[in-house]
C-alpha cells in the first residue's frame, strides 16, 4: 500500500468527492490559487475552477453564512476555516443555524455542510493560532465532530463527512500535514462512531484524540520496555462517540488514561472519563485519569509552549503510577 501525507489524503478525498458529486464545492480564504497556507488544497482549483473552489474576503461569518444557505438549498459545501481559533467568529452560523435547522424545521430541511479546520499547539503560533477548540462544538447537539489521527483517517473521515446529511466539523492537527501513513488507492470510507484499537494491551488503556493518538502510541512503546502492556484506542469521532469500544477496553484493562490536546477543564477528557466512570466503574482498579493541555493561553515561548500539552514521557509516567497503584494512594 502506498504512503501519502495527511495533506495529500485530504486533497484526494476532496477531489474524489467533487468528481463524484457536482454539488460539492469548497469555500474559504486562500483556498484557490494559494491552496491554503498549509497547501492542503493545492491544485484543486486547476481541475475544478474558481466556481467550485471559491476564494473569499476575510469575512468568516459571511462565507460561513453563505455555506449554510447553500447547504439548505441542495449543495454540499466544504468550508475551509484557516485556523480553528477562528471558530469564535462563526459560532452563530454553525451552532445556531447549521446545527439547529433540521430540528427547527421538523426534519424538512438538512444542512449537509463540512467545516474543515485545524487544532494543535507547539507550532510557535502564539495564543490566537494554537488552540484546540473541538470541545466547544462537540457540546452542541446537531453537530458531528471528527478528529483524524493519520492520513488514513483523514481521507476516510472526510469522504464520510461530505456524504453525511448533517453538519460535520473536522479538526486536523497542523503539525501532522506532512506526516505519512499507508492509504489505500481504492475508495474507502470510515464510518462515524467506530473507534479504532490501534494497539492491544492488558494492563492499561490509553485513549487519545488526533495527534494525541501518536503520543499514546509512543508512551505505549516506552511502557512495553518496562513490561507494562498498554492498549491504545483512537475514538476517531468524538460525536458520535463509540462508547462500546471504549468501555470494552476499560473493562479489559481496568485502568484508563484519556489524553487530549484541548484544555483539560470542561473538555473532551472530562466527558470520556465521566462516561467510563458511570458505565464501567465496577471494572476499574483505579480512577480514570485525564491529561489535557494546561489551562493557560498557549504561550509563544518555545520552552513554555512545549510543556503545555501532553507528551509521551508524561503519559508513560502517569500510566506507570496508575499501574503501581500510586495514584490511588495519592488521592
Amino acid at each position: 500500500m502506498r504512503e501519502i501525507t495527511l495533506s495529500q489524503a485530504v486533497n484526494e478525498a476532496l477531489a474524489e468527492e467533487m468528481r463524484r458529486d457536482e454539488t460539492v464545492f469548497i469555500i474559504g480564504e486562500d483556498v484557490a490559487e494559494a491552496g491554503t497556507p498549509f497547501k492542503v488544497l493545492a491544485g484543486l482549483v486547476d481541475e475544478f475552477g474558481t466556481e467550485r473552489v471559491i476564494d473569499t474576503p476575510i469575512a468568516e461569518p459571511g462565507f460561513m453564512g453563505l455555506a449554510v444557505g447553500a447547504a439548505m438549498t441542495g449543495a454540499r459545501p466544504v468550508v475551509d476555516l484557516m485556523f480553528g481559533d477562528f471558530l469564535f467568529l462563526i459560532m452563530d452560523q454553525l451552532c445556531n443555524q447549521a446545527a439547529k435547522t433540521h430540528y427547527m424545521s421538523g426534519g424538512k430541511l438538512t444542512v449537509p455542510l463540512v467545516l474543515r479546520t485545524n487544532l494543535g499547539a507547539t507550532r510557535r503560533s502564539a495564543a490566537q493560532h494554537s488552540q484546540s477548540l473541538h470541545a466547544l462544538v462537540a457540546h452542541i447537539p446537531g453537530l458531528k465532530v471528527a478528529m483524524p489521527s493519520s492520513a488514513y483517517e483523514a481521507k476516510g473521515l472526510m469522504k464520510t463527512a461530505i456524504r453525511d446529511n448533517n453538519p460535520v466539523v473536522i479538526f486536523e492537527d497542523k503539525l501532522m500535514y506532512q506526516e505519512k501513513a499507508p492509504v489505500p488507492e481504492e475508495e474507502f470510507l470510515i464510518p462515524f462512531g467506530e473507534a479504532n484499537v490501534k494497539r492491544d494491551g492488558t494492563d492499561i488503556t490509553l485513549i487519545g484524540t488526533s495527534s494525541m493518538v501518536q503520543v499514546c502510541e509512543k508512551a505505549a512503546e516506552i511502557l512495553a520496555k518496562e513490561g507494562i502492556s498498554a492498549e491504545v484506542v483512537d475514538p476517531r469521532t468524538i460525536v458520535p462517540l463509540d462508547e462500546a469500544t471504549l468501555l470494552a477496553s476499560a473493562r479489559k484493562t481496568s485502568r484508563v488514561i484519556v489524553v487530549d490536546e484541548g484544555h483539560q477543564s470542561y473538555g473532551v477528557t472530562a466527558e470520556i472519563a465521566s462516561r467510563i466512570n458511570e458505565k464501567a466503574f465496577y471494572h476499574l482498579d483505579a480512577p480514570v485519569l485525564r491529561m489535557g493541555a494546561l489551562d493557560v493561553p498557549v504561550p509563544f515561548s518555545p520552552a513554555l509552549e512545549d510543556i503545555t500539552v501532553p507528551t509521551p514521557e508524561g503519559v508513560a509516567e502517569k500510566a506507570r503510577m496508575l499501574v503501581a497503584g500510586e495514584m490511588i494512594h495519592a488521592a
